[in-house]
């Protein structure tokens, strides 16, 4: 048996492992490289603050490339050309991704490419380097089987579907939330309350505030439902104008949250009723799993078609605008339905553990290498 046979699978990614980012896509990397089997997986990945997850940190055979002002891409380049790892895992659109497909090409280096898709392909979100990366993926993987089909349909590439999962440490229910619910009565407020539960519903947004989230709608739903308190977690360059549209509106009932750690975006998800995310173009959004873990009801769009949320049982995915505002009213004004969507919401996320996908990218990762070097076979044994 040779040396690099026994030697680890190493893996360069061009990912954060910061602690603070909460990018849906850094935290994918994140969770996965925390569970990858140490002895059998090397990974090299970036760090752009100051502190690192501290489970990346602890963890044995992980590189973490410090984040400068000037000259990142040729340091990280070094990374993952000196020697070619095994597996670029998760390629971006930025120019470290460009020069290293173009060296991968022309050099003919054995580095497998495994590319995740996290948003729906069309005309305009499948061109440049998220293209090129389906076309010359050795194996292709959409976070839903919506988009999955989108790049069989774009590309003709066969996508896998792996989904992401719950972090347990920060998305979970309060169950004394549901015990008892509000009946609409003046008498039931107070005995509501006791349980956690509020006198009138609140309506929580998480994600970044720009244009194809449409976050101009949460506001629009407080001006209309001026009883009902409408949180906003999260930045971007939408915010000015939202922020001035709620001042327009009159809307007193709008809280503006900014950017949320992990921990306070789950507490908040306890305190509210109602997850409400108006977007129009998503992949599979990590946000809909964790308000689900927290048991709200969901109110999205269905033309992603998310997997995190059961149409009329966990929440509701509406077709229009119209249908939002809709199903924004039956929530609101039916307590025994946000209970029982709440508790089927946090049946159905169960199915989407971290160490079971941490398994199935490790499987991925032995089968990718295995092939692009033959004298390397994948281990037929148990990950976790």
């Amino acid at each position: 048996m040779t040396r690099l046979q026994h030697r680890p699978i190493t893996i360069f990614t061009p990912s954060d492992g910061s602690a603070s980012n909460t990018n849906a896509q850094n935290l994918t990397v994140k969770e996965v490289v925390a569970r990858l089997p140490q002895e059998q997986f090397h990974v090299t990945m970036l760090c752009e603050g100051d502190h690192p997850d501290p489970r990346l940190t602890a963890r044995k055979n992980t590189r973490l490339v410090g984040w400068r002002k000037h000259g990142n891409t040729v340091r990280l380049l070094r990374h993952c050309l000196f020697p070619p790892p095994d597996i670029y895992f998760f390629p971006r659109s930025g120019p470290l991704d460009r020069i290293f497909l173009d060296t991968r090409k022309r050099m003919g280096l054995r580095t497998a490419l495994i590319t995740y898709i996290v948003m729906a392909m069309d005309e305009v979100t499948g061109t440049g380097l998220v293209g090129r990366s389906v076309r010359e993926g050795d194996r292709v993987f959409g976070n839903s089987k919506h988009v999955a089909a989108t790049i069989r349909r774009m590309f003709g590439v066969e996508a896998g579907v792996i989904y992401d999962g719950i972090d347990r440490r920060y998305y979970f229910a309060d169950k004394n939330k549901n015990k008892d619910q509000y009946d609409g009565s003046d008498n039931g407020k107070d005995q509501y309350r006791e349980h956690g539960g509020n006198a009138a519903p609140v309506v929580l947004y998480a994600g970044s505030l720009q244009p194809r989230k449409r976050v101009e709608l949460v506001i629009e739903e407080a001006a209309r439902l001026p009883g009902m308190q409408f949180r906003i977690a999260g930045k971007g360059p939408t915010e000015k104008q939202c922020r001035d549209l709620a001042r327009q509106r009159g809307c007193r009932n709008v809280s503006f949250l900014g950017h949320l750690s992990s921990e306070k975006l789950g507490e908040e998800m306890r305190q509210a009723d109602i997850f409400f995310f108006p977007s129009i173009l998503e992949g599979n959004p990590q946000v809909l799993l964790q308000a689900g873990a927290c048991g709200l009801a969901c109110v999205a769009m269905d033309r992603y078609r998310s997997d995190y949320v059961v149409d009329g049982r966990t929440g509701f995915l509406a077709g229009s605008d119209a249908e939002l505002s809709n199903c924004l009213n039956r929530l609101a004004s039916d307590a025994q339905l946000r209970r029982s969507f709440s508790q089927a919401a946090v049946r159905h996320v169960k199915q989407f553990d971290w160490d079971e996908i941490a398994g199935e990218w490790a499987a991925v990762f032995q089968e990718a290498a295995a092939k692009r070097h033959p004298y390397r076979q994948p281990k037929a044994s148990c990950f976790f």
